[in-house]
């Protein structure tokens, strides 16, 4: 299980970092084998935040991430690089993460170097040609080429294969469809459904509702760097209950009907406080049995809300 407690993200900012911008506050959530959970919010939510952390490509400020109960934020250098072994991150632009002046493959040779020097070259064949098979590439048509030889698509799924050779446990997929075109982007989902049912857990990274709608089991929402509302996928755009969430879903366009304009889709009143039941010290309250939302503050019409409209400090352990 790859678990986040209570993780806060501070960056310093302004002169010699002497004021403090908190990017990520008290998010808990888990991503078990062969689940597919999306984490969704705008622009500047926080979403890649997490990401990186999961990652180890930023600390963690406060809180904890674990695999399989162990905090990784203590590994040294060498367990590091176990950990990347089982966890690996793909991203937004494809593009961005090939050297041009090197073959798209080289990405494949580097594994090689530093996971398995000792594995010979026929072996290593036949490994690199069945995870390129597995994310439905031919690897004639991609093997010794640069990357601008190749689609935003076939790169995106180059860098899944080089994934899978590590033989992993769970991937962050942080924006992976974003840059590329309809037909593409069902493909690489569909290879993340594949991946799926081999027990390969996935933390979605989008802004798009409709894709994580489509392949999550979960969904957690994310607003300024909190979570607003989490709980099983079809519950959440179902029955949308914080205000934030509701507007969210509101603003994807209908194709079967006209937009009118009409943004303001909050109901008034907290699910948390007018039924929900939060345990002591938690600001998400299960509202029914996989569904959670935090208090609505003053723009859910909220009475009980402190500290000028915002609930008591929140978190979330399941």
């Amino acid at each position: 299980m790859l678990r986040l407690d209570r993780v806060t993200k501070r960056y310093g900012v302004g002169a010699f970092g002497g004021t403090t911008f908190t990017a990520v506050r008290d998010v808990s959530f888990a991503v078990a084998p062969g689940e597919v959970v999306s984490l969704i919010g705008e622009s500047g939510s926080g979403k890649s935040t997490i990401g990186k952390m999961i990652l180890k490509l930023i600390p963690v400020s406060e809180g904890s991430i674990t695999l399989d109960g162990t905090d990784i934020g203590a590994f040294a250098r060498r367990r590091r690089k176990e950990y990347y072994r089982h966890v690996q991150g793909v991203f937004q632009d494809p593009f961005s993460c090939y050297n041009p002046v090197f073959k798209a493959d080289r990405v494949l040779r580097m594994i090689k170097e530093e996971y398995f020097p000792r594995v010979g070259r026929a072996e290593w064949d036949e490994r690199v040609a069945a995870a390129l098979e597995s994310v439905r590439l031919d690897p004639g048509a991609v093997l010794g080429r640069y990357p601008h030889q190749l689609s935003g698509g076939q790169l995106q799924r180059l860098l899944v294969a080089r994934a899978l050779l590590l033989d992993i446990r769970y991937l962050v997929a942080d924006e992976i469809t974003s840059m590329l075109d309809a037909s593409t982007r069902i493909d690489v989902l569909n290879l993340l459904a594949d991946l799926r049912a081999r027990g390969l857990g996935v933390l979605f990274i989008t802004h798009d509702l409709a894709l994580g709608n489509y392949i999550s089991a979960k969904t957690v929402v994310l607003r300024r760097g909190e979570v607003v509302e989490m709980g099983e996928t079809g519950k959440v755009f179902a029955n949308p209950l914080h205000p934030y969430a509701r507007r969210l879903l509101a603003s994807v366009p209908q194709l079967h009907a006209r937009w009118d304009g009409d943004e303001d889709a909050g109901a008034a009143g907290c699910a948390l406080h007018d039924g929900g039941h939060a345990a002591e010290g938690e600001r998400l309250a299960e509202v029914e049995p996989g569904h959670f939302v935090a208090c609505a503050g003053a723009e859910g019409g909220c009475a009980a809300a402190t500290d000028g409209g915002r609930a008591k400090a929140v978190s979330h352990r399941r």
